[in-house]
C-alpha cells in the first residue's frame, strides 16, 4: 500500500464504515458484512515533493467480513477492536514504488530523470488506536517493508469526526509522518552516482520527521446502496525532506473524489 495515499483513502473508509453501520440500524453492533465496488478519481503530485501533479483513476473494491477485511487502499488484513474502543489491524499491501518518468499509476516524474526506479515492494503495516469517542480516534501506525527494502514508515494520526447523520459523515484527519534513515535517503535522498547521472546535488536525508498531511472528507449516501466520498488533502514537508534537491515544494494539495456501490 503506497503511504503517502494512505491519509485520504483512510478516512473515506473511515466515514464509509461509520455510515455503512448507521443506515443498517443505527448499531455499533450491526453485523459487519459487505462487499462495495466502485470508482475514483484522484489528483495527487506526481511524487512527494514535485511541483506538478498529475489525474488518475482506479477502481474502488472493498470487502469485509467480520474482522477480516480486503480494499484496494489498505490491502488484505484483519481489524481487531474491543468494547473499550481500542483497537488493533494489521495488513498486507504493495507500495508501487517510485519511476523515473511520468506514470499514470504511481509516483514518477520526468524531473526524476537518472535517479533511477524504486522497485515496487510488498509492505506489512500494524497499526494500534484508540477510538475514545463515537467521534474521536487516536491511532500509530508502522509499515515495514517484507521485499525490496525501501526503509520503514511510522505516523500516528488524530481523527475526529465534526458531523454525522444518517446520508452524511464529515471527518477531519491530520497524521505526523517519520521516516527511518533507509526510507528517507531511498525516497528523497541523492548518492553519489545519482548526484552524476541527474545532475542533482548530493543530499543525505536524516530519519525523523519529515511531514504532516491533513484532510477533510465528507461521506453521502444517496441509497443504501450507493454511496460517494470527497476529500481533499494537505501535505506538509518538513525540513529532513524539504532540504533535498528533488524537492521542489513542501506544501502541496490532493484530492479524491469516489462513487460507490455496496451490496
Amino acid at each position: 500500500m503506497k503511504t503517502r495515499k494512505i491519509v485520504v483513502p483512510t478516512l473515506c473508509i473511515l466515514l464509509g464504515g461509520i455510515a455503512q453501520s448507521v443506515r443498517a440500524d443505527g448499531s455499533e453492533n450491526s453485523s459487519a458484512k459487505s462487499f462495495t465496488l466502485g470508482v475514483g478519481g484522484q489528483y495527487l503530485p506526481r511524487y512527494s515533493g514535485a511541483d506538478q501533479g498529475s489525474l488518475q483513476l482506479r477502481p474502488v473494491i472493498q470487502a469485509q467480513y467480520d474482522a477480516l477485511f480486503f480494499d484496494t487502499f489498505r490491502g488484505i488484513g484483519y481489524h481487531l477492536q474491543n468494547d473499550a474502543g481500542l483497537y488493533v489491524e494489521h495488513s498486507l499491501g504493495v507500495n508501487p514504488g517510485r519511476s523515473d518518468r511520468n506514470s499514470g499509476w504511481r509516483d514518477g516524474s520526468d524531473k526524476l530523470k537518472g535517479m533511477g526506479q524504486i522497485d515496487p515492494s510488498v509492505n506489512t503495516t500494524l497499526t494500534v488506536g484508540w477510538a475514545l469517542t463515537p467521534w474521536l480516534q487516536l491511532e500509530g501506525a508502522a509499515t515495514l517493508p517484507l521485499t525490496d527494502s525501501q526503509g520503514g514508515q511510522y505516523r500516528t494520526a488524530l481523527t475526529v469526526i465534526l458531523f454525522q447523520s444518517s446520508r452524511d459523515t464529515l471527518g477531519v484527519q491530520s497524521a505526523a509522518l517519520f521516516g527511518d534513515t533507509r526510507y528517507m535517503n531511498r525516497f528523497y535522498g541523492v548518492n553519489r552516482e545519482q548526484s552524476a547521472r541527474a545532475g542533482y546535488s548530493r543530499f543525505d536525508a536524516q530519519g525523523g520527521f519529515y511531514g504532516v498531511e491533513s484532510s477533510l472528507a465528507w461521506g453521502h449516501q444517496f441509497t443504501p446502496h450507493w454511496g460517494t466520498s470527497l476529500s481533499v488533502g494537505y501535505t506538509w514537508l518538513g525540513d529532513r525532506a524539504a532540504e533535498s534537491p528533488l524537492v521542489y515544494r513542501r506544501n502541496q494539495t490532493s484530492g479524491i473524489m469516489a462513487v460507490n456501490y455496496t451490496f
